[in-house]
């Protein structure tokens, strides 16, 4: 077994979006996570790029197309904290493909977007592959506002555009063989960079990640293709992306190429790389701590110019609960 160091007529809700000229304080920022009990895991954030041309090249990856007439659901049009700040969640993100650290987004610019192609296969009555624009048009896009909860104890509020799991279901219909679903990432070795902490070992590529089909049956289950109102970015897992906002951040498989239903639980990722420390199920449990430090309480990065953060207790299934429980016998 490998131990890894690893260092969710309405109108859309106002954006608060720092200036062009705002930046972040790292040194506070520094200061304040030194000693935390997620460690080095946080850290790593853009070396001492903190100058207004960071800021401009970063906000020109989030100038994209913007999605027109996108109504938010109503149930999910807020939560119990703000949306997170649109610059700090698109300079913090975890894409193993492109490199560790939380500063991989000039490096996952180099993803190639055009053409992009999903199949959706395995045991359906009617398979099908579909274009990025296919899945634009065919499936009724909406705004909902989830909490996003990292394993690392870190969060967000993010304002997600796109549709339903479910609704792809409907398209595709499973057969009855059908019990899970594998989500297999982009992945071309000539791009890939990996993270630092492999030292040449081998990894399981491309990223995979699966559920149960009842979970992607879930209200809640949810394929992304924008963010903030536009696009999604290519940080972000452009051009289509998992969210299922009661898990853990690292089952939201980004930039999938293919969705394939199948009868056995599928290996995915990080369960097969530990699966001490990441199990299949990744359900948020503030009960249950990661081998190496407490998810009691999590670090909230909300919507200031920088990174300060909020310490606040980490919710039972990331607060949805209500929508989720009974699938794993709790009511």
């Amino acid at each position: 077994m490998t131990i890894i160091r690893i260092p969710k007529s309405w109108e859309l809700p106002e954006r608060e979006v720092t200036p062009e000229a705002a930046y972040f304080n790292r040194r506070r920022f520094l200061k304040t996570l030194v000693g935390a009990s997620i460690g080095a895991s946080i850290m790593p954030i853009m070396g001492c790029q903190s100058s207004s041309d960071t800021d401009k090249a970063l906000t020109a990856t989030l100038e994209l197309p913007k999605l027109e007439s996108i109504k938010t659901n109503p149930a999910f049009a807020t939560v119990d904290r703000p949306v997170t700040n649109e610059l700090l969640a698109g300079r913090y993100n975890n894409f193993y493909e492109f490199g560790t650290g939380k500063s991989i987004w000039q490096a996952a610019q180099a993803l190639p977007t055009d053409g992009w192609k999903v199949e959706v296969t395995g045991a359906v009555k009617n398979p099908r592959t579909y274009d990025i624009d296919d899945l634009l048009k065919k499936f009724p896009l909406e705004e909902r506002i989830y909490r996003f909860r990292c394993v690392e104890a870190w969060s967000m509020v993010l304002p997600w555009i796109g549709f339903p799991m479910k609704l792809l279901m409907a398209e595709v219909e499973p057969t009855s063989k059908a019990k899970f679903v594998q989500f297999i990432s982009y992945d071309d070795p000539q791009l890939r960079i990996g993270p630092s902490w492999t030292l040449g070992g081998k990894l399981p590529w491309p990223y995979t990640e699966g559920l149960t089909l009842e979970e992607m049956a879930n209200e809640l289950a949810f394929f992304a293709v924008g963010l903030y109102g536009h696009l999604l970015p290519k940080q972000h897992g452009a051009p289509l992306r998992e969210v299922v906002p009661w898990k853990y951040g690292f089952k939201g498989a980004k930039s999938i190429v293919k969705i394939e239903f199948v009868e056995s639980q599928p290996a995915t990722f990080w369960n097969t790389i530990d699966p001490h420390e990441y199990d299949f199920e990744a359900n948020v449990n503030p009960n249950k701590p990661h081998p190496r430090w407490s998810q009691a309480t999590e670090k909230f990065i909300g919507k200031g110019a920088d990174f300060s953060w909020e310490k606040r207790d980490t919710l039972p299934y990331n607060g949805y609960g209500e929508y989720v429980a009974q699938l794993y016998g709790n009511k």
